[in-house]
């Protein structure tokens, strides 16, 4: 299973139309984590177009992005692939931020989750991290990011961080 991981849009401040650095991995993905922070839910039906999507509220997200699709949890715990991958906005601090999150996803195999737009993927504390940034509101890197996981039989195969190209 072919996994995009996206956070932190920020639609339409940051998101004025899909990133075309996105297009191919959206057209290889199978589903979309989307970590909050979302802002406008149009976001959510163009990357819909592409996969299957997954979403957690971020404390920028409205009622617009919390009524979509049937209703946004602020977390969201679910097994793909026999991963079992959480998901949350998490705006508390980076000191024992894998300790607190196995604390709160205490099954969990994965916890990816947004709010810093700084990508980490960190896979050796209490409980593997994945943050993929945000592709459109770098802050202080040097470019947007994403995030892509490649999953089979209750591994995670592959995991990245992808930086998107320099603007023209």
């Amino acid at each position: 299973m072919h996994v995009l991981v996206l956070s932190d849009t920020h639609a339409p401040r940051h998101w004025k139309a899909l990133p075309i650095a996105l297009i191919e991995p959206l057209r290889t993905a199978d589903l979309v984590l989307h970590a909050g922070d979302v802002c406008m839910p149009d976001v959510l039906d163009t990357l819909a177009e592409y996969a299957p999507v997954r979403v957690v509220l971020g404390n920028n997200d409205g009622p617009q992005v919390a009524g979509w699709g049937g209703g946004v949890p602020e977390t969201l715990e679910v097994d793909l692939e026999g991963v079992r991958v959480a998901m949350i906005h998490d705006g508390g601090s980076r000191v024992g931020r894998d300790r607190r999150l196995r604390r709160r996803f205490p099954g969990a195999d994965l916890v990816v989750y947004g709010h810093s737009h700084i990508p980490l993927d960190e896979p050796d504390g209490a409980v593997a991290l994945f943050n993929p940034g945000s592709p459109t509101d770098k802050r202080r890197q040097l470019r947007g990011t994403y995030g892509l996981l490649t999953l089979t039989d209750g591994d995670i195969v592959d995991r990245r961080i992808e930086p998107l190209p320099p603007p023209r």
